[in-house]
Parts: C-alpha cells; structure tokens; sequence
C-alpha cells in the first residue's frame, strides 16, 4: 500500500451555462464570466471525491486543488477544503487572462511541475468549453502518462494505478505506473457533502487578495493553514508569450442560445413493424444511413 501520497485535483470555477444571456460574451471574444453565476465545475467535483476516497484508504495522502482564474475563484478551493481536502492553490495573474485550453494548460503545468505531485486528477471537461483537452493537454506538457473517462480508481499500490473507465460501448479496465494523469466522467460517484468540522475549520480561508480587499475576518488570519496561497507568473515561471491571449490561438467568434422544441411527436410500440417503420423514416429522412 502507498504512503504519503500527493494528490493535485484540477478545479474550475465555471459560469453556469443554464443561465447563457445576451451578455455573455465580450467583443473581444472571451467569455463574459461577470455576467453568469459561478459554480464548481461538476466533474471537478467527481474528481475530487475520487482523491478524497484514496485518501480515506491511505494514510498520509495529502490532497491539493489548483485553480486558475480570478479572486473569486477562491471560493471552490474553500469548498474543496469543506468537502476534506487538506489544502489549495490558487493561479492568478492578468498574464494569464483570456487563455484558451492551451494556454491554461501551460500555465497549470508549469504549477503541477512545482508541486510536483505522484497523481493529478481532473474532470474530464468544463461545462463552459465542452472541450475535454485541458487535463490531456497538461498530461502531454509533462511527458505523463493519461488515463481518460476513468469511473473508479480501483487499486493504487506497488507504484501503479488501476481504473475503470467508462465508455460508450461498455467498461475497461486499465492500468498505468505512476506519477499519471486520471480524467473524471461525471458517472463516477458524487463528491461527499461539506462537513461541519471542515467549516468550522477553514470559513475564513482567505487569499492574500482576498485579504486585501478587506474580506478576511480578523479571527485565526494569522495561521498559515488558513492562508490560501496565490501564485503567478513569478511564482511558477516560463515562457511569457505562452500565457494569456498571446498564447491562445483559438478565438471565439460567436455564442448563441439554442432552444430546441418538438413540432410534432409519435408513439411506437416494441414491435418489429414499429421499429422497422421508425427505421425506414430515418433512413429517407437522412437523419440516418
């Protein structure tokens, strides 16, 4: 069995795209994210679950989130530390504003490459981008291995892990040495709900910015465990052109919100007619074949 394990778990805060408005975007092309809710990303919170399970099995596991984003993204990192993880990062620098998935990936490889983790687990995607590429893409920037649409962390022992992946035509199962990179489907188990204790403990976690703004409550701010740290581009380094807009050759041009409405409906039964009736409409409809 492992000892001292270093868990990194990928978080985003994300806009909640129920709520997609006219204002949604800049004219820039960015996401607007001032003008949508925030919320945990959901298979963030998948993954999350799934370190705190390992850690609940081997002693010594030390489970980190790291987020990139602004001030306020701090609020997922306290409710990781609500839900049992044992601390945060946050990356924030205006170098690193408007980055698209390959720029984030830089910039959240740079940090992993300093916290220097045995495991990273993330979702598998955002539910702001839907694109899925930000965990393979750190994965790629660090020469490590990568196990996608991972259910279940089934074994992690003798330097190796084993999954349960989750995929279209079924499950698979899969093995990997470690240090290795696991993306989350939202199938996997619910991240647990916060627990008193860990309130109790971190409600007045707070960033430096934070701090600043005069939002830390004057109780405990002194103790380090409740000091979130915030590193930038002269925390974690690299290639300045890199970061941001200037290394972020995907632009968005439009977002629209598309309300999809039934004109008209059919009920069919079990029967062999019904369903090669059904199949024969698709067919001359070339909605299939």
């Amino acid at each position: 069995m492992e000892k001292n394990l270093k868990i990194v778990v990928l978080a985003k805060q994300v806009p909640d795209t129920r709520n997609v408005g006219k204002d949604a975007m800049k004219e820039d092309g960015t996401v607007n994210r001032a003008a949508l809710p925030a919320i945990f990303n959901p298979e963030d919170m998948n993954a999350l679950e799934q370190a705190l399970r390992i850690k609940d099995k081997i002693k010594g596991t030390e489970v980190i989130l790291l987020t990139m984003g602004p001030s306020r993204a701090a609020d997922i990192i306290r409710e990781g530390l609500f839900r049992g993880a044992d601390g945060g990062i946050l990356l924030t620098d205006r170098k690193f504003a408007g980055a698209d998935t390959l720029a984030t990936s830089y910039a959240i490889s740079q940090a992993v490459k300093k916290i220097n983790p045995d495991l990273i687990i993330a979702g598998r995607q955002a539910i702001d981008g839907d694109t899925a590429q930000v965990g393979p893409q750190v994965a790629e920037k660090m020469n490590m291995p990568q196990i996608t649409y991972a259910e279940e962390i089934t074994d992690l022992s003798g330097g190796k892990i084993t999954v349960k992946r989750r995929l279209e035509r079924g499950i698979e199962i899969v093995a990997s040495s470690l240090p290795v990179l696991v993306t989350v489907t939202a199938s996997a188990p619910e991240c647990r709900p916060r627990h008193a204790k860990q309130i109790m403990k971190y409600k007045y976690a707070r960033t430096a910015s934070e701090e600043q703004a005069g939002m830390a409550d004057t109780y405990g701010h002194d103790q380090d465990y409740l000091k979130i740290p915030e590193w930038g581009f002269n925390e974690i380094g690299g290639d300045e052109k890199d970061y941001g807009l200037s290394g972020s050759p995907t632009k968005v041009k439009k977002i629209e919100n598309i309300v999809l409405q039934a004109k008209e409906s059919k009920k069919l039964s079990s029967s062999d007619e019904d369903i090669d009736m059904l199949v024969k409409e698709l067919i001359a409809s070339h909605t299939i074949g």
